[in-house]
């Protein structure tokens, strides 16, 4: 119910189980500003067998250039956290903060120190590689 759901919501393409596990979902998010609106990023959202009573961890499988995503791709998602997570949160809500996210950088929201001080001391040249890095690592947009 949840996935047929978040497939509805016009943020994310692609959206499926990953090797028919329905408690993992892989997709393509579409961010809507720049210096990420020129590609798609592939993401995957791992729910925990206790799922909702325990949040879903989500993960950026395509590189970026952003302060709140590690080289790994792990978020710093404070709703996915154990002491905000409500049971009552749907998956679509994860994924739209996710967007959110990658719309909006964040200096507060930080994994990456290095690019957080970048973005707060000299935008335009962060603006510059992360749309240089976009252009390098991420997937082309789907059509609508």
């Amino acid at each position: 119910q949840e996935l047929e759901e978040a497939r509805r919501w016009g943020g994310a393409r692609e959206l499926r189980p990953l090797d028919g596990n329905v408690l993992r979902w892989g997709g393509l998010l579409l961010p809507n500003n720049p210096p990420y609106n020129a590609g798609a990023f592939r993401f995957e959202l791992t729910f925990s067998p206790h799922h909702p009573l325990s949040p879903p961890r989500a993960r950026l499988c395509t590189s970026i250039y952003h302060p709140g995503l590690d080289a790994e791709g792990h978020v710093c998602q404070p709703l996915t956290s154990t002491q905000h997570w409500v049971p009552s949160t749907r998956a679509t809500q994860v994924l739209q903060d996710l967007l959110l996210l990658l719309d909006s950088p964040d200096p507060q929201r930080v994994l990456r120190q290095d690019l957080a001080q970048e973005l707060r001391d000299q935008p335009e040249l962060f603006h510059r590689h992360a749309e240089e890095h976009t252009r390098r690592h991420a997937e082309p947009r789907p059509e609508p």
